[in-house]
C-alpha cells in the first residue's frame, strides 16, 4: 500500500507544485478574518504589554497551524466561531512555544525580526508565553469549548514531554532511531495532530472523523519536522543553511542514519565532531559531508515521504472535493518548502 502511495506521490510531485497563496485560497477568507480574531484576542490595557504584542504581530508567519484548522474544518462542513476558536487558541499556544524556546536558545531572531528576549529581555519573553497561554485558555472559558481545551491541554502535555526527552537525550548523546521518533511525535506532530482534530471538531460531531484528522495530522507532522531536519544539511538548492542543529549538537534522522551506515573508527569520529561546543567551520562541514555520503540525506527524505503518503492514504477515504484537494496540496508543500 506504501509503495503504491508513494508512487502516487512521485507522479505528483512531477506536476507544476503551487506556491503557499494558491494552496490557501479556498481558506483565505477564514485566515483574513483569523487575523482580526487572534488581535482582539491580544488586547490588553498594559502600557509595556501592548507594545510587546504591538511588536510580535508584525512577526506574521506561514500561519500553517489556522491553515490546517480551517482546512480539516471544510472537509466536513463550512467552517464556524469554532473554528476560529481552535485556530486561536493553537496559535496563541504555538507563538507562547516559540517565545518560550527563543528564551532557553537566547535566540536572537525570530522570523526576520529580533526575538522579544533580544529587544526587552528574558524576563518579557517569558512572561508574554504565559500571557499568550493565558489568554488561550481564557478564550476556551469565555465559549465554553472544554473539548478543544481537553484536546490542546494534551497536546500541551505531549509537546512538554517531547521537549524533556529530547534534552535528556542531548545531555546523555545517545539518540537513536526510535527517541528521535518518539521525540518528534511528541515535541512537533502533536500540535499539528491537534489542529487537523480541532479542525474536524468544529465542524462534525462524528468521533470517527475526529480520530481519523488526528491521525493524519500526527503523519504530516512527522513529515514536516523531517523536513525541518533536513534544512540544516543544505537540501534542494534552499540557500546558505544556518546549521543550527549542528551548531546547538542536535542529532536528528539524517545523521542517526549515517551514523548506522558508518565504521566503527568513523563513528568515533563524528560523535567526537559534534559533541564540539565550540565547533569551526571545517568540522561542520566535514559533518554535513558525512551524512551525505552516507545515505542519511536520502534515507531521510524516502522517510518523510512515507509519512506524507500515509496521511495522503488517509484523506483518500474521505470523499474527493476541492476542499480535500487544497489539503493535499499542502502536504506536498509542506515536504517540499524551501523553508
Amino acid at each position: 500500500m506504501i509503495d503504491s502511495q508513494l508512487q502516487e506521490l512521485t507522479s505528483f510531485n512531477r506536476k507544476k507544485k503551487k506556491n503557499l497563496r494558491q494552496i490557501t485560497r479556498p481558506v483565505a477568507d477564514e485566515l483574513s478574518e483569523f487575523r482580526h480574531f487572534y488581535k482582539d484576542a491580544l488586547r490588553t490595557d498594559v502600557f509595556v504589554l501592548d507594545k510587546i504584542v504591538q511588536y510580535l504581530l508584525r512577526q506574521k508567519g506561514k500561519e500553517l497551524r489556522p491553515t490546517l484548522v480551517f482546512m480539516s474544518a471544510r472537509l466536513f462542513g463550512e467552517p464556524t466561531t469554532r473554528s476560529h476558536v481552535a485556530a486561536t487558541m493553537i496559535e496563541l499556544l504555538h507563538t507562547a512555544t516559540l517565545i518560550h524556546d527563543d528564551v532557553v536558545d537566547e535566540a536572537d531572531i525570530r522570523r526576520g525580526f529580533l526575538s522579544i528576549n533580544k529587544v526587552w529581555n528574558n524576563k518579557a519573553g517569558v512572561l508574554l508565553g504565559d500571557f499568550l497561554l493565558s489568554k488561550g485558555l481564557l478564550i476556551a472559558l469565555d465559549y465554553d469549548e472544554f473539548k478543544l481545551l481537553k484536546v490542546l491541554s494534551k497536546a500541551v502535555e505531549s509537546m512538554s514531554e517531547g521537549e524533556l526527552r529530547q534534552f535528556k537525550a542531548a545531555r546523555l548523546f545517545n539518540m537513536d532511531e526510535d527517541y528521535y521518533f518518539k521525540v518528534i511525535s511528541e515535541k512537533t506532530a502533536s500540535l499539528i495532530a491537534a489542529c487537523c482534530e480541532c479542525g474536524a471538531i468544529s465542524t462534525t460531531d462524528n468521533v470517527d472523523y475526529h480520530q481519523k484528522m488526528h491521525a493524519i495530522g500526527m503523519n504530516v507532522g512527522i513529515a514536516f519536522q523531517i523536513r525541518d531536519d533536513l534544512f540544516d544539511y543544505g537540501v534542494d538548492d534552499i540557500g546558505k543553511p544556518k546549521r543550527n542543529d549542528i551548531r546547538e549538537r542536535k542529532v536528528t534522522l539524517p545523521f542517526i542514519k549515517a551514523l548506522d551506515n558508518a565504521s566503527i573508527t568513523e563513528k568515533i569520529h563524528v560523535r567526537h565532531l559534534m559533541r564540539k561546543r565550540n565547533k569551526k567551520e571545517s568540522d561542520i562541514d566535514k559533518i554535513v559531508a558525512f551524512v551525505h555520503e552516507k545515505g542519511g540525506i536520502k534515507y531521510a527524505q524516502s522517510i518523510m515521504k512515507e509519512y506524507a503518503s500515509k496521511a495522503l492514504s488517509e484523506l483518500e477515504t474521505l470523499p474527493m472535493s476541492e476542499d480535500r484537494q487544497a489539503f493535499e496540496d499542502l502536504i506536498e508543500f509542506i515536504i517540499s518548502r524551501k523553508k
